[in-house]
């Protein structure tokens, strides 16, 4: 069976599914919607078979293929997956049929094809398939690039008031970030062609180079700008608020929970490998960053009124958390890392389809809208509590063995900048618990809600919003069956990733081990 080239597969699948459905008949909007979920289904089994294909004793990477592409650069088309890699094809496995399923309405607002948004979902899967299972450098800068185009589009021609602004802040962030980082790719082609007589952009043969530090410290702040941009890292982060606020809630979901993820396997699969000298001598600056990320991150999210926004500020201050796993240069430390970067996108992914479906309801962003709906609507109000608490890293919950792993990894080595975390743990229960509260406790207010299913809101949720009369008594709908078999799949990875942990631990440890390795064997 590991004959089979999955990964490959993962990446044709759902591109010529895109093709498929962007070529239906007008008018055939369901049929788009039951084709795209066939296809993000289909997808998820290949990275089940491919995650039974993996040996975690094996080679460092297996599934692997390659075919010659630009043969005059030394470009091959080459796929292969370790550990890092296969976790976040799961990730994007299980996260796209979780984000149309919530996005089954009848019709977007404006009169907006429905089969065009899920065209450009599926087009985004093979875009991010591409750029974790890449180990050709070039063929992973082309997938890191083109998967801009459909999240723009998603955000451009789908999302909320302000989306313009938020496709091209999103877009130009990205690109400029892309264009430093393809300066640098250019450089290590040059330096492979002097060392090796030949430029190449295979990953194996670039690790083995013995590059001058000085020029790895260049190299690495192209690589390094590039994934700080995508994580994001304070300051590179400002263009995330406006494209989470402003995107649909599925492209928020696959926003945070998949594409920012590229910025930190980045850091994991080339800064650190490629270039050890430079890691080690910027790791402290790294580090300020980081931790200034979670607080300053974790303190803006307070003031928010708007519950997209401080989401998407709570991911900020959880990717410092990640940042300071990956460069305490420790093997928990690092796995710690890994595993939050899935972990964040099961409990991020679930916290975001939970306000989406809110938002459905009432017609609002503003929590100051909200009030007493858990006594209308247990079922999502329970959702919502999870989510947030999962956020918070409560124990009991997938989140908690990350973080937990991070800080006791990264204690040793870096207690300063550990302790400083350690605060952010606080403010995250102060944002997630304040939030929760004043939406789904308290007395009813906010916009009155009609169960009209004649024309449902943008984002998720079965039945529309009416606003009648703001600040007037609550009534909700709760979850209907089809949001809770979208929630349930979350639900139970957080509970499940809670309590038994060691199976993404098992496939992720001997490739972090290897990474360490690479960066000098000197794990602590």
């Amino acid at each position: 069976m590991s004959d089979l080239p999955f990964l490959l597969l993962m990446i044709a699948v759902p591109a010529v599914g895109a093709a498929v459905v962007a070529a239906l008949p007008k008018g055939r909007d369901l049929l788009a919607k039951q084709v795209s979920l066939g296809v993000s289904l289909v997808v998820l089994l290949l990275a089940v078979l491919t995650t039974v294909a993996f040996d975690t004793g094996g080679d460092r990477f297996q599934l692997t293929s390659s075919v010659t592409w630009i043969e005059e650069f030394g470009v091959s088309f080459a796929l292969g997956v370790d550990g890092i890699a296969l976790v976040m094809l799961l990730l994007v496995g299980v996260l796209v049929p979780v984000v149309i399923g919530a996005s089954w309405q009848d019709e977007l607002p404006g009169g907006r094809s429905m089969k065009a948004y899920f065209s450009w979902l599926l087009l985004l899967e093979a875009m991010m398939v591409g750029v974790f299972a890449a180990t050709d450098v070039f063929l992973f800068y082309v997938f890191f690039e083109a998967m801009l185009v459909p999240m723009y589009f998603i955000i451009g021609s789908f999302g909320g008031p302000r989306r313009q602004y938020a496709a091209v802040k999103f877009f130009l962030y990205s690109l400029v970030g892309g264009l430093i980082m393809l300066a640098a790719v250019v450089g290590l082609f040059v330096v492979s062609n002097s060392q090796l007589g030949e430029g190449t952009f295979a990953f194996d043969a670039l690790r083995q180079l013995d590059i001058d530090p000085g020029v790895q410290k260049l190299l690495f702040l192209g690589f390094f700008i590039a994934f700080a941009i995508k994580a994001p890292l304070v300051p590179f982060h400002t263009w995330l608020p406006d494209s989470g606020s402003e995107a649909p809630i599925g492209g928020s979901v696959l926003l945070v929970g998949v594409l920012d993820k590229v910025g930190t396997f980045g850091f994991l699969r080339y800064c650190l490998p490629l270039f050890p000298d430079a890691s080690r001598f910027f790791a402290p600056f790294v580090l300020v960053l980081a931790v200034v990320g979670i607080l300053y991150a974790a303190l803006l999210a307070m003031g928010q009124s708007d519950m997209k926004r401080l989401v998407s500020y709570t991911s900020i201050s959880h990717f410092g958390f990640i940042a300071l796993g990956i460069f305490a240069f420790t093997t928990e430390a690092a796995t710690g890392a890994v595993l939050y970067m899935v972990n964040h996108g099961i409990a991020t992914g679930l916290l975001f389809l939970v306000v989406g479906m809110l938002i459905a309801r009432g017609g609002s962003r503003q929590i100051g809208d909200y009030g007493g709906v858990a006594a209308k609507a247990p079922l999502l109000a329970g959702a919502f509590l999870l989510a947030g608490l999962a956020s918070l890293a409560l124990p009991g919950t997938n989140s908690f063995v990350s973080e937990f792993l991070v800080l006791i990894g990264s204690f040793p080595e870096e207690p300063v900048f550990t302790i400083l975390a350690t605060a952010g743990i606080i403010l995250a229960a102060l944002y997630i618990l304040l939030m929760y509260q004043r939406t789904m406790h308290g007395p009813a207010r906010g916009v009155l809600l009609q169960e009209d299913p004649a024309e449902p809101a943008p984002g998720t949720g079965g039945a529309t919003a009416v606003l009648t009369a703001p600040r007037r008594s609550l009534r909700v709908l709760d979850l209907d069956r089809r949001e809770l078999a979208v929630v349930t799949p979350l639900v139970a990875l957080i509970i499940a990733l809670g309590v038994y942990p060691q199976p993404l631990l098992d496939v992720i440890e001997p490739a972090v081990i290897a990474t360490m390795d690479d960066l000098g064997g000197t794990d602590r």
